[in-house]
């Protein structure tokens, strides 16, 4: 039962063929088996999940036919579920309850979603590798040893392990597309606004953090983005989301190849070669792919770009960290310090880099349908290190992993990662499909077609 989609689950459960109660238990059994092993998910109450189960088998009697009916969902430590004890992997938040459902929740579980666990993040979704002093360390399900990458590192690791087909993550920077890139799921940032945020945690990356939906498949991933997205009145920010009037035939479109995105950076050569026969696989089936690079802003580097980071977080929580450093995570801690000593200029450069990559992004996605690139430039790497050492034979620093994806959230374009084969250790890597900001369903129809034609070179998920 583990290995049902989740529109299969939904539409059995409709049907009455299948119980939601023997589907909780059922994914309950392998949560229960292996999560002490990977802690993927944290403050797990699985008799929550069994009375929630309960309460929508009710429903299902009563004549509701529901898209996400008996679909077990994970929602990420950031992302409020009322009830539970939400705490952003942090000591501060030790013993916090949420008071409410985020919106992405709320409409999750009207759709008839089951929240199953409590995805594990790093101290406020600030790091590309899960762990943090109130959880400790997420492990990746084909080794353990292994990160499944950050900060929606918990959740990849779940819907890797067959612990639910879905699950809510966040994405400031990367966070919903690079952890599943690592496992060999399938994560979306949507367009910035196209998923209400909020109500929750006051948000450090604002104005280009989005809540990301992520699952197994496109197909579930999709149907998730689907039940969750719209405009809301307690959102200002959220946006309506362009239509799609049919089908698109990918052989019309204007599709980009960038393999480094434009930028001076390396990438591990079993990951280039991935990335590259999964082009050609596209390519062969009619895709009319260009090779061409971003014209961003000279001397442009995600450094520029951290300030924003480290500063929100000193805003947010500055005023704790001066009381008492020891509580939080030192990594996090080296952020709130660098936040704390910036100027107003710092700040405003960031911003107006950001602006700048927004500009640049746009003008370029005018000439262009689809823009297609390598999640990330390695795959997973130890559980102990903030990033890999080296990527492609040459020394990084700890971000040198993250490098494809931050600039896409402060475009506000809508971008998804998919499995694309597989690099050294057999480990998974990840193909990026971005467009402009609004055309999330493009994105997710090319997702749909491409992961179809890449199944011939993706090897088996995890194994179990």
């Amino acid at each position: 039962m583990i290995k049902l989609d989740a529109s299969t689950i939904a539409r059995e459960v409709n049907a009455g063929r299948l119980d939601p109660v023997a589907v909780v238990e059922a994914f309950a059994e392998r949560i229960e088996a292996r999560n002490t092993e990977l802690n993927a998910l944290v403050r797990l109450d699985l008799d929550w999940s069994r009375r929630e189960s309960r309460r929508l088998l009710d429903r299902v009697r009563q004549g509701q036919r529901l898209p996400l009916a008996g679909v077990p969902l994970v929602v990420k430590d950031t992302v409020w579920v009322k009830g539970r004890n939400q705490s952003q992997g942090s000591r501060l938040f030790a013993d916090f309850i949420a008071p409410s459902d985020a919106i992405c929740v709320e409409r999750a579980r009207a759709a008839g979603a089951v929240v199953i666990g409590i995805g594990n993040s790093p101290e406020f979704a600030c790091k590309g590798q899960t762990n943090s002093p109130l959880h400790g360390i997420a492990r990746h399900p084909m080794n353990p040893l292994l990160t499944p990458g950050g900060s929606s590192g918990g959740n990849a690791a779940a819907l890797a392990a067959d612990f639910a087909p879905i699950a809510l993550g966040t994405d400031g920077g990367g966070s919903g597309r690079r952890p599943p890139a690592h496992t060999g799921t399938v994560g979306f940032k949507p367009s910035f606004g196209a998923i209400p945020y909020g109500p929750g945690f006051p948000e450090p990356f604002w104005g280009i953090a989005v809540i990301a939906p992520m699952g197994r498949t496109v197909a579930d991933t999709a149907l998730l983005f689907d039940c969750v997205a719209g405009p809301d009145p307690r959102d200002a920010e959220a946006i309506a989301i362009d239509a799609l009037s049919a089908p698109p035939d990918f052989r019309s479109l204007r599709i980009a190849y960038s393999p480094r995105l434009g930028l001076d950076v390396p990438v591990d050569a079993e990951v280039a070669a991935a990335i590259e026969t999964g082009i050609g696989a596209l390519a062969h089936v009619g895709w009319p792919i260009e090779r061409t690079d971003l014209p961003w802003p000279a001397d442009l580097k995600e450094e520029t770009l951290m300030p924003l980071q480290a500063a929100g977080l000193a805003a947010l929580h500055g005023d704790a960290f001066a009381h008492n450093p020891s509580l939080f995570d030192p990594d996090i801690a080296a952020q709130l310090q660098r936040g704390l000593a910036m100027t107003g200029r710092d700040v405003a450069v960031a911003l107006e880099a950001s602006a700048a990559i927004r500009r640049a992004c746009a003008t370029f996605l005018t000439k262009f349908d689809l823009l297609l690139s390598p999640t990330t430039p390695c795959v997973a790497w130890s559980a102990d290190r903030l990033g890999p050492e080296r990527i492609g034979g040459v020394p990084v620093k700890a971000r040198g992993h993250a490098v494809f994806t931050p600039f896409f959230n402060h475009a506000l374009t809508p971008a998804i990662s998919i499995p694309c084969g597989r690099g050294h250790d057999n480990l998974p890597v990840g193909l990026q499909i971005v467009a402009r900001r609004g055309r999330d369903l493009l994105v997710l129809a090319a997702a749909a077609a491409a992961e179809n034609v890449l199944s011939g070179i993706n090897l088996k998920r995890c194994p179990t």
